[in-house]
Protein backbone atom coordinates (compact mmCIF):
# COMPACT_ATOMS: atom_id res chain seq x y z
CA UNK A 1 0.00 0.00 0.00
CA UNK A 2 1.19 3.50 -0.74
CA UNK A 3 2.24 5.94 1.92
CA UNK A 4 -0.47 8.27 3.16
CA UNK A 5 -0.22 11.99 3.53
CA UNK A 6 0.94 13.14 6.94
CA UNK A 7 -2.49 14.27 8.15
CA UNK A 8 -2.90 13.66 11.86
CA UNK A 9 -5.22 16.35 13.22
CA UNK A 10 -8.86 16.24 14.22
CA UNK A 11 -11.35 19.08 13.99
CA UNK A 12 -14.03 19.97 16.53
CA UNK A 13 -16.67 18.89 14.00
CA UNK A 14 -15.03 15.46 13.63
CA UNK A 15 -14.84 15.09 17.42
CA UNK A 16 -18.56 15.88 17.69
CA UNK A 17 -19.33 13.27 15.01
CA UNK A 18 -17.36 10.68 17.02
CA UNK A 19 -19.20 11.60 20.22
CA UNK A 20 -22.56 11.30 18.45
CA UNK A 21 -21.64 7.83 17.17
CA UNK A 22 -20.83 6.67 20.70
CA UNK A 23 -24.16 8.05 21.93
CA UNK A 24 -25.98 6.08 19.23
CA UNK A 25 -24.43 2.84 20.46
CA UNK A 26 -25.38 3.67 24.03
CA UNK A 27 -29.00 3.92 22.88
CA UNK A 28 -29.06 0.15 22.14
CA UNK A 29 -27.33 -0.79 25.39
CA UNK A 30 -23.66 -0.62 24.41
CA UNK A 31 -22.08 1.72 26.92
CA UNK A 32 -18.93 3.59 25.95
CA UNK A 33 -15.76 2.45 27.62
CA UNK A 34 -13.31 5.10 28.69
CA UNK A 35 -11.95 6.56 25.46
CA UNK A 36 -9.21 9.15 25.24
CA UNK A 37 -9.65 10.74 21.83
CA UNK A 38 -6.75 11.82 19.66
CA UNK A 39 -5.31 15.19 20.63
CA UNK A 40 -6.69 14.63 24.15
CA UNK A 41 -9.48 17.25 23.89
CA UNK A 42 -10.38 16.89 27.60
CA UNK A 43 -6.79 17.40 28.78
CA UNK A 44 -6.61 14.08 30.64
CA UNK A 45 -3.47 12.80 32.37
CA UNK A 46 -1.60 10.60 29.88
CA UNK A 47 1.49 9.73 31.93
CA UNK A 48 0.39 6.14 32.57
CA UNK A 49 -0.45 5.39 28.93
CA UNK A 50 2.24 3.19 27.45
CA UNK A 51 3.90 4.69 24.36
CA UNK A 52 1.46 7.61 24.33
CA UNK A 53 1.21 9.62 21.13
CA UNK A 54 -1.27 12.54 20.95
CA UNK A 55 -2.18 11.52 17.40
CA UNK A 56 -3.53 8.15 18.57
CA UNK A 57 -6.80 7.31 20.34
CA UNK A 58 -6.65 5.08 23.43
CA UNK A 59 -9.35 2.89 24.99
CA UNK A 60 -9.63 1.24 28.38
CA UNK A 61 -8.91 -2.47 28.02
CA UNK A 62 -11.47 -3.66 30.54
CA UNK A 63 -10.31 -4.82 33.96
CA UNK A 64 -6.65 -4.81 32.91
CA UNK A 65 -6.74 -1.08 33.59
CA UNK A 66 -4.53 -0.45 30.55
CA UNK A 67 -5.27 2.25 28.01
CA UNK A 68 -4.63 0.53 24.69
CA UNK A 69 -4.29 2.14 21.27
CA UNK A 70 -7.51 2.05 19.24
CA UNK A 71 -5.79 -0.04 16.57
CA UNK A 72 -3.09 -2.60 17.31
CA UNK A 73 -0.81 -5.01 15.46
CA UNK A 74 -2.06 -8.53 14.84
CA UNK A 75 0.49 -11.28 14.44
CA UNK A 76 -0.46 -12.64 11.01
CA UNK A 77 1.72 -11.64 8.04
CA UNK A 78 -0.17 -13.45 5.30
CA UNK A 79 1.07 -11.34 2.38
CA UNK A 80 4.55 -10.49 3.65
CA UNK A 81 5.96 -12.46 0.72
CA UNK A 82 5.06 -9.40 -1.36
CA UNK A 83 7.73 -7.58 0.66
CA UNK A 84 10.13 -10.52 1.11
CA UNK A 85 9.79 -12.76 -1.96
CA UNK A 86 10.35 -16.44 -1.29
CA UNK A 87 10.12 -16.16 2.51
CA UNK A 88 7.39 -18.81 2.62
CA UNK A 89 9.35 -21.31 0.55
CA UNK A 90 6.77 -23.65 -0.95
CA UNK A 91 4.49 -23.53 2.08
CA UNK A 92 1.87 -21.21 3.55
CA UNK A 93 2.47 -18.02 5.51
CA UNK A 94 2.94 -20.20 8.60
CA UNK A 95 6.11 -21.58 7.04
CA UNK A 96 7.93 -18.22 6.95
CA UNK A 97 11.69 -18.50 7.38
CA UNK A 98 12.18 -16.71 10.70
CA UNK A 99 15.94 -16.49 10.14
CA UNK A 100 15.59 -14.68 6.82
CA UNK A 101 17.33 -11.33 7.40
CA UNK A 102 14.96 -9.43 5.12
CA UNK A 103 11.98 -10.89 6.96
CA UNK A 104 13.48 -9.96 10.32
CA UNK A 105 14.07 -6.42 9.09
CA UNK A 106 10.50 -6.24 7.79
CA UNK A 107 9.04 -7.21 11.16
CA UNK A 108 11.41 -4.85 12.98
CA UNK A 109 10.45 -1.96 10.70
CA UNK A 110 6.70 -2.61 11.12
CA UNK A 111 7.06 -2.66 14.91
CA UNK A 112 9.14 0.53 14.73
CA UNK A 113 6.43 2.33 12.79
CA UNK A 114 3.81 1.08 15.27
CA UNK A 115 5.81 2.61 18.09
CA UNK A 116 6.17 5.85 16.15
CA UNK A 117 2.39 6.03 15.62
CA UNK A 118 1.54 5.37 19.28
CA UNK A 119 0.35 1.78 18.83
CA UNK A 120 1.08 -0.04 22.07
CA UNK A 121 -0.10 -3.66 21.74
CA UNK A 122 1.01 -6.62 19.61
CA UNK A 123 -1.02 -9.82 19.54
CA UNK A 124 0.82 -12.96 18.44
CA UNK A 125 -1.03 -16.23 17.94
CA UNK A 126 1.32 -18.88 16.57
CA UNK A 127 4.69 -20.34 17.54
CA UNK A 128 6.34 -18.48 14.67
CA UNK A 129 4.70 -15.19 15.61
CA UNK A 130 5.70 -15.21 19.27
CA UNK A 131 9.32 -15.82 18.28
CA UNK A 132 9.35 -13.23 15.47
CA UNK A 133 7.79 -10.45 17.55
CA UNK A 134 9.87 -11.19 20.62
CA UNK A 135 12.91 -10.68 18.41
CA UNK A 136 11.47 -7.54 16.83
CA UNK A 137 10.86 -6.02 20.28
CA UNK A 138 14.32 -6.78 21.63
CA UNK A 139 15.78 -3.69 23.29
CA UNK A 140 12.41 -1.90 23.38
CA UNK A 141 10.22 -4.33 25.27
CA UNK A 142 8.99 -1.49 27.48
CA UNK A 143 7.39 0.38 24.57
CA UNK A 144 4.54 -2.03 23.83
CA UNK A 145 2.35 -4.65 25.48
CA UNK A 146 2.91 -8.12 24.03
CA UNK A 147 0.12 -10.69 24.10
CA UNK A 148 0.43 -14.21 22.77
CA UNK A 149 -0.76 -17.76 22.43
CA UNK A 150 1.00 -20.83 21.04
CA UNK A 151 -2.17 -22.17 19.50
CA UNK A 152 -0.56 -25.34 18.13
CA UNK A 153 0.08 -26.50 21.71
CA UNK A 154 -3.02 -25.15 23.43
CA UNK A 155 -6.61 -26.26 23.91
CA UNK A 156 -7.52 -26.71 20.26
CA UNK A 157 -5.22 -29.71 20.51
CA UNK A 158 -6.76 -32.49 22.62
CA UNK A 159 -3.31 -33.18 24.13
CA UNK A 160 -3.30 -29.77 25.80
CA UNK A 161 -6.53 -29.58 27.77
CA UNK A 162 -5.16 -29.90 31.29
CA UNK A 163 -3.63 -27.15 33.38
CA UNK A 164 -0.33 -29.05 33.57
CA UNK A 165 -0.09 -29.48 29.79
CA UNK A 166 -0.98 -25.85 29.17
CA UNK A 167 1.60 -24.66 31.69
CA UNK A 168 4.22 -26.82 29.98
CA UNK A 169 3.44 -24.98 26.74
CA UNK A 170 3.49 -21.60 28.45
CA UNK A 171 6.83 -22.22 30.15
CA UNK A 172 8.30 -23.45 26.88
CA UNK A 173 7.05 -20.35 25.04
CA UNK A 174 8.79 -18.03 27.50
CA UNK A 175 12.01 -20.01 27.19
CA UNK A 176 11.99 -20.12 23.38
CA UNK A 177 11.21 -16.40 23.14
CA UNK A 178 13.77 -15.50 25.81
CA UNK A 179 11.13 -13.59 27.77
CA UNK A 180 10.70 -13.41 31.53
CA UNK A 181 7.00 -12.62 31.20
CA UNK A 182 4.23 -11.92 28.71
CA UNK A 183 1.76 -9.08 29.15
CA UNK A 184 -1.27 -11.15 28.07
CA UNK A 185 -1.42 -14.92 27.82
CA UNK A 186 -4.61 -15.65 25.93
CA UNK A 187 -5.17 -19.35 25.41
CA UNK A 188 -6.60 -20.35 22.04
CA UNK A 189 -9.49 -22.76 22.53
CA UNK A 190 -11.69 -24.79 20.22
CA UNK A 191 -13.14 -22.65 17.48
CA UNK A 192 -16.83 -23.53 17.49
CA UNK A 193 -19.44 -25.33 19.49
CA UNK A 194 -21.84 -27.86 18.00
CA UNK A 195 -25.54 -28.62 18.07
CA UNK A 196 -26.62 -31.76 19.85
CA UNK A 197 -29.37 -34.15 18.70
CA UNK A 198 -31.91 -31.99 20.54
CA UNK A 199 -30.73 -28.89 18.70
CA UNK A 200 -29.17 -27.37 21.81
CA UNK A 201 -25.74 -25.80 21.70
CA UNK A 202 -22.82 -27.90 22.91
CA UNK A 203 -19.98 -25.64 24.02
CA UNK A 204 -16.51 -25.80 22.51
CA UNK A 205 -15.18 -27.27 25.77
CA UNK A 206 -16.68 -29.21 28.65
CA UNK A 207 -16.96 -27.59 32.06
CA UNK A 208 -14.05 -29.75 33.27
CA UNK A 209 -11.84 -28.65 30.37
CA UNK A 210 -12.86 -25.04 30.91
CA UNK A 211 -11.85 -25.25 34.55
CA UNK A 212 -8.43 -26.57 33.53
CA UNK A 213 -7.95 -23.62 31.17
CA UNK A 214 -8.82 -21.18 33.97
CA UNK A 215 -6.45 -22.97 36.37
CA UNK A 216 -3.56 -22.65 33.93
CA UNK A 217 -4.22 -18.94 33.45
CA UNK A 218 -4.39 -18.41 37.21
CA UNK A 219 -1.11 -20.23 37.79
CA UNK A 220 0.67 -18.22 35.12
CA UNK A 221 -0.58 -14.96 36.58
CA UNK A 222 0.16 -15.83 40.20
CA UNK A 223 3.80 -16.44 39.33
CA UNK A 224 4.00 -13.07 37.55
CA UNK A 225 4.94 -14.65 34.24
CA UNK A 226 1.63 -13.54 32.70
CA UNK A 227 0.60 -10.05 33.76
CA UNK A 228 -2.93 -10.46 32.40
CA UNK A 229 -4.85 -13.44 31.02
CA UNK A 230 -7.63 -14.26 28.61
CA UNK A 231 -8.93 -16.56 25.89
CA UNK A 232 -9.64 -16.74 22.19
CA UNK A 233 -12.38 -18.74 20.48
CA UNK A 234 -15.05 -18.47 17.80
CA UNK A 235 -17.73 -19.94 20.09
CA UNK A 236 -19.62 -16.99 21.54
CA UNK A 237 -21.65 -19.07 24.00
CA UNK A 238 -18.52 -20.66 25.47
CA UNK A 239 -16.78 -17.28 25.64
CA UNK A 240 -19.73 -15.86 27.57
CA UNK A 241 -19.67 -18.87 29.90
CA UNK A 242 -15.96 -18.35 30.57
CA UNK A 243 -16.29 -14.62 31.22
CA UNK A 244 -19.11 -15.17 33.70
CA UNK A 245 -17.70 -18.27 35.40
CA UNK A 246 -14.05 -17.24 35.71
CA UNK A 247 -14.10 -13.43 35.97
CA UNK A 248 -10.71 -13.23 37.68
CA UNK A 249 -8.92 -15.20 34.97
CA UNK A 250 -10.72 -13.91 31.86
CA UNK A 251 -9.62 -10.31 31.53
CA UNK A 252 -9.34 -10.23 27.73
CA UNK A 253 -11.16 -11.98 24.88
CA UNK A 254 -9.89 -12.24 21.32
CA UNK A 255 -12.39 -13.15 18.66
CA UNK A 256 -13.63 -12.09 15.18
CA UNK A 257 -15.11 -8.71 14.34
CA UNK A 258 -15.18 -7.67 10.71
CA UNK A 259 -16.52 -4.70 8.77
CA UNK A 260 -19.59 -6.89 8.20
CA UNK A 261 -20.31 -7.45 11.90
CA UNK A 262 -23.40 -5.90 13.48
CA UNK A 263 -24.30 -5.69 17.16
CA UNK A 264 -27.59 -7.35 18.07
CA UNK A 265 -30.01 -4.90 19.73
CA UNK A 266 -30.79 -7.45 22.47
CA UNK A 267 -28.69 -10.15 24.16
CA UNK A 268 -25.60 -9.06 22.29
CA UNK A 269 -22.28 -10.73 23.01
CA UNK A 270 -21.02 -7.27 23.86
CA UNK A 271 -23.47 -6.98 26.74
CA UNK A 272 -21.50 -9.76 28.46
CA UNK A 273 -18.15 -8.27 27.44
CA UNK A 274 -19.11 -5.03 29.16
CA UNK A 275 -20.82 -6.56 32.20
CA UNK A 276 -17.73 -8.68 32.82
CA UNK A 277 -15.48 -5.67 32.11
CA UNK A 278 -13.30 -7.52 29.62
CA UNK A 279 -10.98 -6.07 27.02
CA UNK A 280 -11.91 -7.07 23.46
CA UNK A 281 -9.53 -7.46 20.53
CA UNK A 282 -11.09 -8.09 17.13
CA UNK A 283 -9.37 -10.40 14.67
CA UNK A 284 -9.99 -10.56 10.93
CA UNK A 285 -11.12 -6.90 10.54
CA UNK A 286 -10.58 -7.20 6.78
CA UNK A 287 -12.11 -10.70 6.54
CA UNK A 288 -8.65 -12.13 6.14
CA UNK A 289 -7.59 -10.35 2.97
CA UNK A 290 -10.91 -10.90 1.18
CA UNK A 291 -11.86 -7.22 1.48
CA UNK A 292 -9.03 -6.15 -0.80
CA UNK A 293 -8.94 -6.08 -4.57
CA UNK A 294 -5.15 -6.04 -4.99
CA UNK A 295 -2.39 -8.30 -3.72
CA UNK A 296 -0.99 -5.79 -1.17
CA UNK A 297 2.22 -5.30 -3.14
CA UNK A 298 3.50 -1.71 -2.82
CA UNK A 299 3.20 -1.20 -6.58
CA UNK A 300 -0.26 -2.76 -6.87
CA UNK A 301 -2.57 -0.70 -9.12
CA UNK A 302 -5.27 -1.31 -6.50
CA UNK A 303 -3.16 0.00 -3.58
CA UNK A 304 -4.94 3.34 -3.15
CA UNK A 305 -8.38 1.73 -3.35
CA UNK A 306 -7.41 -0.96 -0.85
CA UNK A 307 -5.97 1.64 1.51
CA UNK A 308 -9.29 3.44 1.45
CA UNK A 309 -11.25 0.25 2.09
CA UNK A 310 -8.97 -0.59 5.02
CA UNK A 311 -9.58 2.83 6.59
CA UNK A 312 -13.35 2.54 6.08
CA UNK A 313 -13.30 -0.86 7.80
CA UNK A 314 -11.29 0.42 10.78
CA UNK A 315 -13.57 3.44 11.17
CA UNK A 316 -16.67 1.23 11.02
CA UNK A 317 -15.33 -1.17 13.65
CA UNK A 318 -14.26 1.61 16.00
CA UNK A 319 -17.79 3.01 16.01
CA UNK A 320 -18.53 0.24 18.51
CA UNK A 321 -17.26 1.73 21.80
CA UNK A 322 -17.20 -1.68 23.50
CA UNK A 323 -14.27 -2.75 21.33
CA UNK A 324 -10.77 -2.16 22.66
CA UNK A 325 -9.10 -2.47 19.25
CA UNK A 326 -9.07 -4.34 15.95
CA UNK A 327 -5.76 -6.13 15.40
CA UNK A 328 -4.98 -6.28 11.66
CA UNK A 329 -1.84 -7.99 10.45
CA UNK A 330 0.34 -5.55 8.50
CA UNK A 331 3.20 -6.19 6.10
CA UNK A 332 4.89 -2.78 5.84
CA UNK A 333 5.21 0.59 7.52
CA UNK A 334 2.86 2.25 5.03
CA UNK A 335 0.01 -0.02 6.15
CA UNK A 336 0.68 1.06 9.74
CA UNK A 337 0.45 4.70 8.61
CA UNK A 338 -2.83 3.93 6.87
CA UNK A 339 -4.62 2.40 9.88
CA UNK A 340 -3.27 5.16 12.13
CA UNK A 341 -4.77 7.68 9.72
CA UNK A 342 -8.12 5.87 9.91
CA UNK A 343 -8.19 6.48 13.66
CA UNK A 344 -7.81 10.22 13.00
CA UNK A 345 -10.43 10.48 10.26
CA UNK A 346 -14.07 11.32 10.92
CA UNK A 347 -15.42 8.27 12.73
CA UNK A 348 -18.97 7.90 11.49
CA UNK A 349 -19.32 6.85 7.85
CA UNK A 350 -21.56 8.96 5.64
CA UNK A 351 -24.16 7.38 3.35
CA UNK A 352 -21.79 7.09 0.39
CA UNK A 353 -19.03 5.53 2.48
CA UNK A 354 -21.47 3.06 4.07
CA UNK A 355 -22.67 1.96 0.63
CA UNK A 356 -19.09 1.57 -0.60
CA UNK A 357 -18.05 -0.52 2.39
CA UNK A 358 -21.19 -2.65 2.32
CA UNK A 359 -20.66 -3.42 -1.37
CA UNK A 360 -17.00 -4.27 -0.76
CA UNK A 361 -17.89 -6.56 2.15
CA UNK A 362 -20.60 -8.29 0.12
CA UNK A 363 -17.90 -9.12 -2.42
CA UNK A 364 -15.54 -10.15 0.37
CA UNK A 365 -18.19 -12.55 1.69
CA UNK A 366 -18.49 -14.08 -1.78
CA UNK A 367 -14.70 -14.43 -2.01
CA UNK A 368 -14.13 -16.04 1.38
CA UNK A 369 -12.05 -19.20 0.98
CA UNK A 370 -13.51 -22.46 2.33
CA UNK A 371 -11.46 -22.32 5.54
CA UNK A 372 -12.85 -18.85 6.36
CA UNK A 373 -16.56 -19.53 5.84
CA UNK A 374 -17.00 -19.54 9.63
CA UNK A 375 -16.57 -15.75 9.58
CA UNK A 376 -20.16 -15.53 8.38
CA UNK A 377 -21.23 -16.68 11.84
CA UNK A 378 -19.94 -13.36 13.14
CA UNK A 379 -22.17 -11.11 11.07
CA UNK A 380 -24.64 -10.62 13.94
CA UNK A 381 -22.94 -10.51 17.31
Amino acid sequence: MKKQRNHYSVSRREFIHTTAAVAAWAAIGIKPTHILAANNPKGEDTKKILNYNPDMEYRLCGKTGWMVSAVCLGGHWKRVDQMVPGVFGKGSWLSADLNNKDFQKNRYDVVTRCIERGINYIDACTHAEIIAYSRAMKGRRDRMYLGWSWYERESRNVKYRTADALMETFDMSLKECEQEYVDVWRIVANSDGKKGPDGKHIMAHTEAESEQIAKALERARKTGRARRTGISSHDRIWLEYMMKTFPDQIEVVVTPYTAKSKVLPQESFFDTVQKCNCGFFGIKPFAGTSLFKGNSAPNSPKADEDDRLARLAIRYILCNPAITAPIPGMINAEQVDNVALAVKERRELDAKEKAELEHAMDLAWQNLPPHYQWLKNWEYV
